[in-house]
């Protein structure tokens, strides 16, 4: 496939290359859109995750063109990142012991998207890593604080709504499976 001589029909100036970093690109790309509609759909009695979440979108953005281009993730965007994850995770103690669905209203659902693809750019760093690309920790740190945070405001945001999370009990894995 050829890359278009018309630029109305070129999205991505990459989109055609082989190989895992240009999939990479397009998650957080995915994921800093998911953070952005998160971002939009936060009400006001929430000013205080509205406030991170705005401070979180810039970063899946600077994560998006770290490989490709130059380095743009600092240690301090991981110390701050774990900071707000503190401060939602004491929030939230107790509001989940395990596993639990992926439920409740606007921004909650994009919040799961956006932890979703956070796992998804972790998975495509290891593919990269795969090819002999060397890959800076603090981009694999980030993306798995990135999804930790996402799950502790999901918590947050549903206790104050008064929202109990509804546990998952796994069929699959557990005390009593048994394979065979």
């Amino acid at each position: 496939m050829q890359r278009s001589d018309n630029l109305d029909e070129v999205c991505y100036p990459f989109i055609h290359e082989h190989g895992p970093l240009t999939d990479f690109e397009v998650i957080t790309d995915e994921l800093c859109g998911n953070i952005g509609a998160a971002v939009s759909l936060t009400p006001a009695e929430f000013a205080d995750i509205h406030q991170d979440l705005a401070t979180l979108q810039p970063l899946a953005f600077h994560l998006n063109g770290s490989l490709r281009g130059r380095m743009a993730i600092e240690e301090a965007d991981i110390k701050w990142a774990k900071a707000r994850l503190d401060h939602y995770r004491n929030e939230a103690k107790g509001q989940a012991t395990g596993f639990v669905l992926p439920r409740g209203e606007m921004p909650v659902p994009f919040l799961n998207l956006a932890r979703s693809g956070a796992k998804k750019a972790i998975r495509q760093l290891v593919r990269i890593e795969e090819t002999g690309q060397d890959i800076p920790d603090v981009l694999p740190r980030l993306c798995n604080v990135f999804c930790n945070l996402f799950f502790a405001m999901i918590l947050v945001i549903n206790q104050r709504r008064g929202l109990s999370e509804e546990a998952f009990v796994s069929k699959s894995y557990g005390a009593n499976t048994r394979k065979g």
